[in-house]
């Protein structure tokens, strides 16, 4: 068993979650252990049981998070001053920023597959999911459908998984996403 830990440094969830993303991003799911992460934290893995009940609520805990930091993203763009039509516009170039400069984080929210968490993050991206429709619908200048958000979204992800790893950062794909954006809403106006 790993020596405890000083009481200056004591174990926190930030700490574990931290640990936690590197390795899952790092590793695929089903190779990360408790065990793992407690001793790269020099701790012993029952402590992480303390913050956590088990891997699956650790890694809902990052996913919540990082769906957490989008969402609020999104609601500060909409809640910015400025016509509805370049909120949405920037609603759109907001998420593809996000995915784009927070690769890994967006790579577990969306694209991590593992049927011990898919529930899990589904929860967590349908009420992301539902908020960004609620968004566009809102800044919409017209009723739209379900079935034309879920397009646009996906529309959107496409860029981020499509870009992802071949962009470092927004700014490297910048030029494309606003083409790509003007595209999407002509297609929804």
């Amino acid at each position: 068993m790993s020596p405890r830990k000083p009481a200056n440094q004591e174990l926190t969830k930030d700490m574990i979650i931290a640990e936690a993303r590197k390795q899952f991003v790092e590793r695929d799911f089903n190779k990360v252990s408790m065990r793992s992460i407690a001793k790269q934290l020099n701790c012993s893995h029952g402590s992480l049981y303390y913050h956590f009940k088990n891997k699956a609520d650790l890694f809902y805990a990052i996913v919540e998070e990082d769906f957490h930091a989008l969402n609020t993203r999104l609601d500060e763009t909409i809640q910015s001053d400025g016509a509805p039509s370049n909120k949405l516009q920037n609603v759109f170039i907001q998420f593809i920023k996000f995915g784009l400069d927070h690769q890994s984080q967006y790579e577990l929210m969306f694209m991590k597959k593992n049927e011990e968490v898919d529930s899990l993050s589904q929860e967590a991206a349908n009420l992301s999911f539902q908020r960004f429709a609620e968004a566009v619908q809102t800044l919409s200048d017209r009723k739209l459908l379900i079935k034309d958000i879920y397009s646009a979204f996906v529309a959107l992800h496409g860029f981020v998984s499509h870009h992802k790893g071949y962009a470092n950062s927004f700014d490297e794909a910048k030029e494309a996403a606003h083409s790509y954006v003007d595209f999407i809403l002509k297609a929804i106006r």
